[in-house]
């Protein structure tokens, strides 16, 4: 039988994207597929871990320009490619899919979120807009999606919203790959610091979590990513918890690893917004994986996997002395923190890990 020929086009993804790149486009070329991956990064095509990546060029322009420009350009560069399968990710290209499903072409789409929940918390859109914005997407998905031969959702709760307009859904859940965090199990040579890596905005909880640690004894933050504007910058920097705070800036995935080797707890503090309580985060695992302690939001959802497992402490992330009592706990108490760490590596292998979730991704492709 010939080698079919996989196209991953996204306008929004980076190539080394964790879900895109590392776990599926990855996966599948290892299982005998031909994987193309295509961005728009300006970093030029190369092939890695048996993928192809083709780059059309780095987007120029503002938001609205990535979602028209960059996106047709990214959808011409696939259409090239002439692919056997095409697997989509972001919202913005379901029109380049429709098209290619015109075409005759077999198409996926992978749900990473839930798009009409997502907009009602989006700052960028008027307030007063959100919601009629978020019933057309909706709309639309009803629309567009039962055209596509499957859809893959990251978590089960999107995987029954779909269900009950497309026959044919599998979950693919954001579990990390086994091996790829080595925990650090002398908690005597860590630090007296918590960590929290990712995209950095009131939303995700920043603001108690730095007040939080103006409530702890003499703890270090490891803050990565990005600080969303400069406004909440100053505001972060005016509190007094900011100088218990070590910003590092963006880190890569390596540096990731090495601090969370030298932290107690893995910060997890998002507000109660429509797409974080029913969502399952990649960094809950990977600080799991990373065999630390998880101090996260009290979410239902989240709580029902930290407290079965006993691999963490779940708080009301609007209130910061409830997340520095959380802190001092787990930077205060090494054995119950190094259990709660073993816990939860104890629930990767067992349970959360990638290679459980391979077998149903290369199930939808053996289907199509």
């Amino acid at each position: 039988m010939d080698t079919v020929k996989v196209v991953h086009p996204t306008s929004l993804h980076p190539r080394n994207d964790t879900r895109v790149f590392a776990k599926e486009c990855t996966s599948l070329a290892k299982a005998g597929y031909e994987v193309f991956l295509v961005v728009s990064d300006g970093l030029g095509d190369e092939r890695k871990n048996g993928v192809h990546i083709v780059d059309v060029g780095k987007p120029s322009g503002g938001r609205l320009k990535r979602m028209v420009a960059t996106a047709r350009a990214v959808y011409k560069k696939a259409l090239q490619l002439d692919g056997d399968i095409y697997h989509f990710h972001d919202p913005e290209m379901l029109p380049y899919a429709k098209k290619l499903k015109a075409k005759g072409k077999k198409v996926i789409f992978d749900a990473h979120e839930d798009l009409p929940m997502q907009i009602l918390d989006k700052p960028y859109i008027w307030k007063p807009l959100r919601s009629l914005i978020s019933k057309l997407a909706d709309i639309y998905e009803h629309v567009v999606i039962p055209k596509f031969d499957y859809v893959v959702t990251a978590t089960p709760f999107i995987k029954d919203k779909f269900e009950s307009f497309h026959p044919r859904v599998t979950d693919v859940n954001n579990f990390p790959i086994l091996g790829e965090f080595e925990p650090e199990t002398d908690w005597s040579i860590k630090k007296n610091a918590v960590a929290y890596v990712g995209a950095i905005s009131s939303i995700r909880g920043i603001q108690a979590l730095v007040e939080a640690m103006g409530h702890t004894n003499d703890t270090t933050l490891f803050l990565g990513g990005g600080i969303k504007g400069e406004e909440l910058r100053r505001s972060l920097e005016s509190k007094a918890g900011w100088s218990n705070v070590n910003d590092l800036g963006f880190i890569d995935r390596q540096r990731f690893f090495e601090v969370l080797s030298q932290s107690k707890a893995g910060m997890l503090t998002f507000h109660r917004a429509k797409n974080h309580v029913n969502a399952l985060p990649n960094k809950m695992f990977e600080y799991m994986s990373a065999g630390v302690p998880v101090i996260a939001s009290d979410f239902n959802y989240w709580k029902d996997i930290i407290e079965k497992h006993k691999c963490g402490i779940c708080v009301d992330p609007t209130n910061p002395v409830q997340i520095a009592d959380a802190i001092k706990f787990v930077t205060e108490n090494d054995e119950a923190a190094s259990e709660m760490g073993s816990n939860a590596t104890k629930a990767i292998k067992e349970k959360f890990n990638w290679d459980t979730q391979v077998e149903k991704l290369l199930g939808v492709y053996q289907n199509i």
